[in-house]
């Protein structure tokens, strides 16, 4: 079963160039939100860019106008993600450096083509592949297999897309097949906070977060947080599918180094591993006769 790359829509950038004095202001406030956000003074932005105190100073009150190369230079040093460094540039009057292309596009040709080696060569053992928000883009047979082994077809879950982070903390998700859900959603939870909490800017993130804090027991979860002990090395799953069978899965979450386009910087690629023989046949079990691999992009 394959899924279609998503078209990621280019953001609403303002392809104008603002005039100096509302850029400079616009940028200086924009500055010293990110600053306070990172919760550093001025003078310790000043030493992590390596410029002086006074400059900083200057371009939040607007008495000094940065080169494009000083506002990426400050957005590295504020550590903020490619999307958020264009937003930046723009408050500057500037276009933008990173590109943001869709997954789709012909240039984006060989991402496709390596991630759906990624999810084939993964098979039988379930992988997918998601954007920043958690939204599925892309997994193989084993991940789809796994997800309508444990979620109802007409869960709610399941709407109005298909988000990780919807499936592991809904109610009608996983929950109800999870041993030691709190466990598991804990970590979930906890990911979830810390993209938002370096995105502080993205509306979507804080939608979405604000979304999974509103299903019952998920608040509680800021709470049921312990201290790793030498068990804790990687957090199981464990999940009873419909037919009776137990998985037992630890996952892990991977990047794309060194990304220089807002979509790849924004995509999360999940493996997961049996942790027991049981699970391994299971997941045998699910692998169509004479498939290799996983699905992989379409198109």
């Amino acid at each position: 079963m394959a899924m279609t790359w998503q078209v990621m829509a280019r953001p609403a950038w303002s392809c104008h160039i603002r005039p100096m004095a509302t850029a400079v202001q616009t940028f200086g406030s924009t500055l010293r939100w990110w600053r306070t956000n990172r919760r550093y003074s001025q003078l310790q932005l000043a030493i992590e860019a390596e410029v002086s105190s006074r400059h900083i100073s200057f371009l939040e009150t607007g008495r000094a106008k940065p080169s494009r190369e000083m506002v990426v230079h400050l957005a590295i040093a504020l550590d903020l993600s490619l999307r958020d460094r264009n937003a930046l540039l723009d408050a500057a009057g500037y276009a933008p450096v990173y590109p943001h292309s869709a997954l789709d596009a012909p240039e984006m040709d060989d991402v496709r083509r390596v991630l759906g080696q990624i999810l084939a060569a993964h098979s039988p053992n379930p992988a997918v592949v998601v954007d920043r928000r958690g939204e599925l883009i892309d997994a193989n047979t084993a991940a789809f297999a796994l997800i309508g082994a444990t979620v109802a077809p007409d869960s709610a879950a399941l709407t109005p897309s298909v988000n990780i982070n919807r499936l592991a903390l809904h109610p009608e998700g996983i929950k109800p097949r999870t041993a030691d859900w709190e466990l598991g959603a804990a970590n979930v939870l906890q990911r979830l906070e810390r993209e938002q909490a370096h995105r502080p800017a993205d509306e979507q993130l804080e939608a979405l977060l604000a979304e999974m804090l509103s299903y019952p027991g998920v608040e509680e979860l800021r709470r049921h947080a312990a201290l790793p002990t030498g068990a804790d090395l990687l957090v199981p799953l464990e999940v009873n599918t419909f037919d009776g069978a137990t998985i037992r899965l630890v996952s892990t979450v991977a990047t794309i180094g060194a990304p220089y386009d807002v979509t790849l910087d924004e995509l999360r690629l999940e493996t997961f591993f049996p942790s027991d023989n049981a699970t391994r046949d299971v997941l045998a079990r699910w692998q169509p006769d004479g498939e290799a691999g996983g699905a992989g992009p379409t198109g």
